[in-house]
């Protein structure tokens, strides 16, 4: 955003440099022309007074040449004296031979016919454009011949150079001095605002989260405070809204144990055909309370989003797979780990046994009688990638992408809450991180949670750098 106010303000003042100094150097182009024909018009004239003598007394002539020789080594310019023939009478190129016919010149012409030329065109003497003036001597009334001096205009060209180079250099400065204003008022402008943009970036995962509000122009601080305002009252709605959720949750665990106890109380007294209905009810109820856990692991999953500790997943990893290999060899199904050694990463307290525990949990319920489930655990960059593959009947892309969904689930109707891996997918990002689902070589399904490593720079927050794969 610097950059683009600074260029912004360039640019205004490219274009006002440009109006005042474009016009400004034509001006002075056309006026340094028209002043130097006016000096060089003003010598012919007095040239061709002074030559008046010489050119009515014969005996005079030999005074031309000391004449013309002299202007031209004041001036630098080329002067010829013609008589009424239009024949060189004086040079003061003395490679110029005299006696030259000057008539066919059309400012000659112009000069013996009684008029003063002046103008510019080229020259092939010279290789280039020369500045001419060409006046009449006139002695009692009748001319006598024509003074014509010629100046290469590359005189007149480099001073209007000059002049231009000057108002370049005057442009550069003003520039300079606009880029280093500019600069500074931008970075008045922009860095609050990016520190503003900042601040709105993390309270997308961190909502106790602020933006500075003591720095920038009024328009930004008010900027701030209001989105400080809202933040907070966002903030206080998701924290009233994880305490309902916990609450609730907690509250329905008591009633919910006591109505399972009582219906399984009930299985001595009901009769054969009432067992299908009891069954089911025992079901439901072992469904719900299901769901209260989840819930309860979602808030506690929400309340942890912006803690992070050191984790030692290597021994986290160790210790579920033993824990649920009891589980595993009453299902008929080996639980395998393969861990790498000395693996840290950064996570909320207790998010990666979670973690484990509702994959590891799902990946038996899936895998068939026989088969192995496989935990595994390695370095990945700046993160460590925890995953459990089983040899279940996987996913297809389609149930992929709603998979981390809460609530959805694809056996709906056998106890599935649809918020195992969604609880996954919540403590995952909470650390910074992420969630793929893929295909198991095979066959099966692959799970590969990714965190940051402990020893990687810290991060906001979020999905991480590769987000959930759906």
């Amino acid at each position: 955003m610097t950059r683009r106010l600074v260029a912004g303000y360039l640019a205004l003042a490219l274009v006002v440099l440009l109006a005042l100094e474009v016009p400004l150097g034509v001006v002075y182009a056309r006026t340094e022309r028209q002043a130097f024909e006016l000096r060089v018009e003003r010598d012919a004239t007095a040239l061709a007074s002074l030559a008046e003598d010489a050119l009515t007394a014969d005996a005079a002539r030999p005074r031309l040449a000391a004449l013309v020789a002299r202007y031209a080594r004041d001036t630098g310019a080329r002067a010829v004296v013609v008589g009424p023939a239009g024949t060189a009478l004086a040079d003061s190129d003395p490679t110029r031979p005299l006696g030259r016919a000057f008539a066919t010149r059309p400012e000659i012409a112009m000069a013996l016919r009684g008029e003063v030329a002046v103008g510019e065109r080229g020259s092939a003497t010279l290789g280039g454009r020369i500045v001419y003036v060409a006046a009449p001597v006139v002695a009692d009334g009748r001319v006598v011949g024509a003074v014509r001096i010629s100046v290469p205009a590359d005189r007149v060209d480099a001073r209007v150079r000059r002049y231009w180079l000057v108002l370049g250099a005057i442009g550069i400065v003003v520039l300079a001095a606009v880029a280093g204003v500019g600069w500074v008022l931008a970075r008045g402008i922009a860095g609050p605002l990016t520190r503003v943009g900042v601040a709105a970036g993390r309270m997308g995962d961190d909502t106790g989260a602020r933006a500075p509000e003591d720095a920038g122009p009024p328009e930004v601080r008010a900027l701030a405070r209001r989105l400080n305002a809202s933040t907070a009252r966002i903030d206080a709605l998701l924290a009233a809204q994880r305490a309902f959720v916990a609450d609730a949750s907690h509250q329905l665990r008591t009633p919910l144990t006591a109505v399972r106890l009582r219906l399984e109380n009930l299985e001595r007294d009901v009769g054969p055909e009432g067992r299908d209905d009891l069954a089911a009810a025992l079901g439901e109820t072992e469904r719900l309370t299901a769901l209260v856990d989840g819930l309860l692991a979602l808030a506690r999953a929400d309340a942890a989003a912006g803690e992070r500790e050191r984790i030692d997943v290597s021994r986290v990893c160790a210790d579920r797979a033993a824990a649920w290999e009891p589980l595993a060899e009453d299902a008929g199904l080996r639980l395998r780990a393969e861990v790498a050694p000395g693996l840290a990463a950064r996570a909320a307290p207790g998010a990666l046994e979670q973690i484990l525990d509702n994959l590891i949990d799902n990946a038996l319920r899936a895998a068939p009688p026989g088969s192995s489930v496989t935990v595994r655990a390695r370095a990945d960059g700046d993160a460590v990638t925890v995953a459990v593959a089983d040899a279940g009947p996987g996913m297809t892309p389609e149930v992929r992408e709603r998979a981390l969904e809460r609530f959805w689930t694809t056996r709906p109707g056998e106890g599935g809450t649809g918020l195992g891996l969604a609880v996954v997918d919540r403590l995952a990002r909470a650390a910074g991180g992420g969630v793929r689902l893929g295909d198991r070589k095979g066959g099966g399904l692959l799970v590969e949670v990714r965190l940051p490593a402990a020893d990687a720079p810290r991060t906001t927050g979020g999905r991480g750098d590769d987000g959930p794969t759906r």
